[in-house]
């Protein structure tokens, strides 16, 4: 604040504040004789700091010895600033920037650090006012100068607190993406298969923030133009820990699923051999909620395994079409994965068991349908007659034509095993213009 010049008085004890060059001068006073004694003035403020605040005052991260030089740097600077005094150590943010980034460093939050900036303030203050008291003529302008002196004082902490903070919130940044970076590169690491030692294995369960023993899964998504980026949001929402990253062209992710509801190794009753409803909830999240093309790989319980878990996933991922939209767990698809590797021995299959069906041309699509359904339900005609919209009696007709065309018989099950194994063949085969139905289509609930 300013004032109007004011007349001085007999005795000339003192010049106005109200004279810039008087103000500057008391400002230069009131610092050298402060700076006197900044060593006392040091230890009042951190015995301040640590009486209000349970984070100093624990001596952890930040020892009684860390706060006070760096707090007694702070005020040293302070006063060179206030008092208009040529610095000793830098301008006057050095010290406030290299408080920001330290405290950032260890962890300490930023309330915390301003607190404590404000708490030193108060104490620099309560020592400017001793000396203002104690000064010769203070009767005469005492409450102007006290003011004056307080406005300069508070807006030096304000400066400092700025930079402080500024600085703080950059170091965060940095810690953050030193993080990042870490955490990536560990994370890669498991998929690399790396981690069979220990110290890697308990680094990337440590930067991941997730124990290195636990119910895991891998997941690889096609990168669809139709689905979000990776599923980790929707996940999240779901209450499963996730955490994914861009891998040749894919997204691939570790899953972290639910407690489990029955003991180990005794599967949970479920559509599809499912292991238990957690392992059923990820197929359908992803499924429903993220639209994205999704091999999953079988449980696993060390986070050590993540690279052969990948490569099973990316297994998975291939059997099924592409941007279907489809998700799929391995156990689930164990035949494709199988064929989807030899395409001259699913080609065989395919003619072995079914090649006479397909050379009937006109009937081999409704041929090829009836039997995928039938056998898909247990063999039983009339549920297959009312998924497909049909007599009971034309799905066994159907079914004879196939046994007469193939010269087996409808009620064995080598012959059963055969022409399942060969539908699944057909798309890595090459031979069939009819896709392979999704993985959800036609499922025992009848949806």
């Amino acid at each position: 604040m300013t004032h109007s010049p004011a007349a001085p008085r007999p005795g000339g004890a003192h010049t106005p504040l109200g004279s810039d060059a008087g103000s500057g001068a008391l400002r230069r006073a009131l610092s050298t004789a402060i700076l006197a004694g900044v060593d006392r003035l040091t230890d009042r403020a951190v015995d301040d700091i640590r009486a209000h605040s349970g984070t100093y005052a624990s001596d952890a991260p930040v020892t009684r010895d860390d706060l006070w030089e760096i707090c007694r740097d702070n005020l040293l600077r302070a006063l060179e600033d206030f008092g208009g005094l040529a610095p000793t150590g830098g301008d006057f943010e050095r010290a406030a920037r290299a408080t920001g980034r330290r405290r950032a460093e260890q962890g300490v939050p930023l309330d915390t650090v301003l607190q404590a900036y404000r708490r030193g303030g108060r104490v620099l203050w309560q020592v400017m006012a001793e000396h203002l008291r104690a000064r010769a003529g203070r009767e005469a302008d005492s409450r102007d100068v006290e003011l004056d002196m307080a406005s300069g004082v508070w807006e030096t902490i304000d400066r400092y607190s700025v930079a402080m903070a500024d600085e703080y919130r950059l170091a965060q940044l940095e810690l953050q993406s030193r993080q990042d970076t870490r955490r990536v590169a560990l994370f890669e690491a498991l998929l690399d298969g790396r981690a069979d030692d220990p110290a890697v294995a308990s680094a990337a369960a440590a930067a991941l923030g997730v124990p290195a023993y636990d119910r895991y899964v891998v997941v690889v998504a096609a990168q669809d133009p139709a689905a979000p980026p990776h599923p980790a949001p929707v996940l999240e929402a779901q209450g499963m820990w996730s955490f994914w990253r861009p891998r040749s062209g894919r997204y691939a992710g570790i899953v972290r699923l639910p407690r489990r509801d029955t003991p180990p190794g005794r599967p949970a009753a479920g559509p599809r051999g499912a292991a238990d409803p957690a392992a059923r909830a990820l197929l359908d999240v992803l499924r429903d909620l993220t639209g994205a093309t999704a091999g999953i790989s079988p449980e696993f319980e060390r986070l050590s395994h993540a690279g052969r878990a990948l490569r099973l996933a990316e297994q998975t991922l291939r059997t099924l079409p592409a941007a279907s939209g489809e998700a799929a767990a391995f156990d689930d698809r164990l035949a494709q994965v199988l064929l989807s590797g030899r395409a001259d021995i699913a080609e065989r299959i395919v003619t072995v068991h079914l090649g006479p069906v397909l050379a009937t041309g006109g009937e081999r699509a409704a041929l090829l349908t009836t039997l995928r359904v039938w056998l898909d339900h247990g063999c039983s005609a009339a549920r297959a007659a009312e998924l497909l919209y049909c007599h009971r009696n034309t799905v066994l007709n159907r079914i004879g034509r196939i046994a007469e065309l193939t010269g087996r018989s409808s009620e064995s099950g080598e012959a059963r095993l055969g022409w399942a194994l060969a539908l699944r063949a057909l798309p890595y085969a090459g031979l069939a213009d009819a896709p392979e139905p999704a993985a959800g289509e036609y499922e025992a609930d009848g949806t």
